[in-house]
């Protein structure tokens, strides 16, 4: 309480900034965005064909990158630019929900140190309004109004930076994950590309062999 009702706001930054911390320290594990072995298992499963709904649907349910390779799965069938604009769409939403509260903590960051210097401001006015009522009076008790109104500058410094440091961290490790995405989504839409001729031919042959011959 010795840096004013400024410090108020300050604290609850500071209790914001804790929870999205660790919401997002859970939440972006890499076993639980990009599962161990994911990847090649859903190349496996389009190499085979032997998919249904209700598969693709908890592949959806289980990952981001496996929501992201499960669009894909269920368009397998359409042309390229198809399936790649399916990849595209779904991408940006699984991105969005992986920075869900980044922009939170981010505006804390920056708006910590304004809080810290408005109760500073704050309660150095108020001293020197004092100081006009009743005289300089004591130097040390004016040291120490000063030391006092300094609290809440030191005290938005200290869940700034940590703040500004962890946010940054997140956006790095969600551009990290985005890229690894983007590789094995690749790497299933080359695979689709290849298997949809390899089918369509031999039903464009059989159905050849069943037309009448001429003449």
């Amino acid at each position: 309480m010795a840096g004013g009702w400024a410090m108020l706001p300050i604290l609850i930054c500071s209790a914001v900034a804790v929870a999205i911390v660790l919401e997002r320290c859970w939440t972006l594990r890499r076993s639980s965005v990009l599962p161990t072995g994911l990847g090649n298992e859903v190349l496996n499963w389009a190499r085979s064909g032997q998919l249904d709904p209700a598969h693709l649907t908890t592949l959806a349910n289980g990952s981001p990158l496996g929501e992201l390779l499960a669009s894909a799965l269920a368009v397998r069938n359409r042309p390229r630019e198809l399936i790649k604009e399916r990849i595209e769409d779904t991408g940006r939403h699984v991105v969005h929900r992986m920075e869900r509260y980044l922009n939170t903590l981010g505006t804390i960051a920056l708006i910590g140190p304004l809080l810290g210097l408005l109760g500073t401001v704050i309660g150095l006015i108020r001293m020197f309004l004092d100081v006009m009522k009743g005289g300089v009076g004591d130097p040390m008790k004016m040291a120490g109004g000063i030391g006092e109104a300094l609290i809440c500058t030191a005290t938005g410094l200290v869940v700034a930076i940590p703040a500004y440091v962890l946010h940054r961290y997140f956006r790095s490790k969600v551009a990290g994950y985005c890229v690894d995405m983007e590789k094995q989504a690749t790497a299933l839409l080359d695979e689709l590309t290849i298997a949809a001729p390899a089918a369509a031919r031999p039903r464009r042959a059989a159905s050849a062999s069943t037309e009448p011959s001429a003449g």
